[in-house]
């Protein structure tokens, strides 16, 4: 198994519970309508979300990690603040405490206005455009090269001010996929002169690994643990 000592934390991702958006079918994917409350979860996500939570427990306890040690780390949509706010609920942690983290750069891919608001029906639209040229952006929206420079700079703040910890990161479909696609391509890095996160992320960041990010798809409110 590939090694990470270039990493000072173990990380699990999580989708957020199922939302109202999905129930209706709809994308929502800028910070502005993102945020709002009536798109926070639907009540069978509420529920995805505490099943998540016992078994994050169920994984920190078996890994012998002690709570004080985890830190969540969430997007600041109104679906990832509400999972966020269960799973701490679930692990006993106080949600407006140092061990709870909103991070901007954890964010939803946005989309651009030609698909925002509008049917779900449209995503295979946007995935094929990601794998024909993952560096192309959908009109007025984030390409995949552009979530992958944020989820950077969010990794990298996450690194400099935790040590040692289980860090569970709360995010979307999209910025998740590609999250875990950089975590494991990163692993697999070898060239002597990339010895940090940064220069491995560099290295992988080309079109035939970033245009894969599908084959690590989440469920709602699936937890999937990634560097450990």
């Amino acid at each position: 198994m590939a090694t990470t000592p270039f990493l000072r934390n173990k990380y699990w991702v999580l989708r957020h519970g199922k939302s109202i958006p999905n129930e209706k079918g709809l994308i929502v994917s800028s910070l502005e309508n993102g945020t709002r409350r009536e798109y926070q979860l639907a009540s069978e996500g509420v529920d995805q979300a505490r099943l998540a939570g016992e078994l994050f427990l169920k994984e920190l306890n078996e890994n012998n990690i002690p709570l004080e040690n985890v830190r969540i780390c969430y997007s600041p949509f109104s679906r990832t603040t509400h999972t966020a706010e269960v799973i701490a609920s679930v692990l006993n942690l106080p949600f407006e405490g140092p061990q709870c983290k909103v991070m901007e750069d954890l964010r939803e891919r946005f989309f651009g206005p030609s698909f925002e608001l509008l049917s779900h029906d449209k995503y295979p639209e946007i995935w094929a455009l990601d794998e024909k040229d993952p560096f192309i952006r959908p009109e007025g929206g984030e390409s995949v090269n552009d979530v992958v420079s944020r989820l950077a700079t969010a990794m990298a703040a996450i690194e400099l001010e935790f040590q040692g910890c289980a860090i569970l990161v709360v995010s979307h479909g999209d910025p998740l996929q590609i999250l875990q696609t950089l975590l494991n391509a990163v692993k697999q890095v070898t060239e002597p002169n990339c010895d940090n996160l940064a220069s491995r992320i560099e290295t992988v960041r080309v079109h035939n690994i970033l245009s894969q990010h599908r084959k690590n798809a989440l469920l709602t409110g699936e937890l999937r643990s990634v560097v450990q």
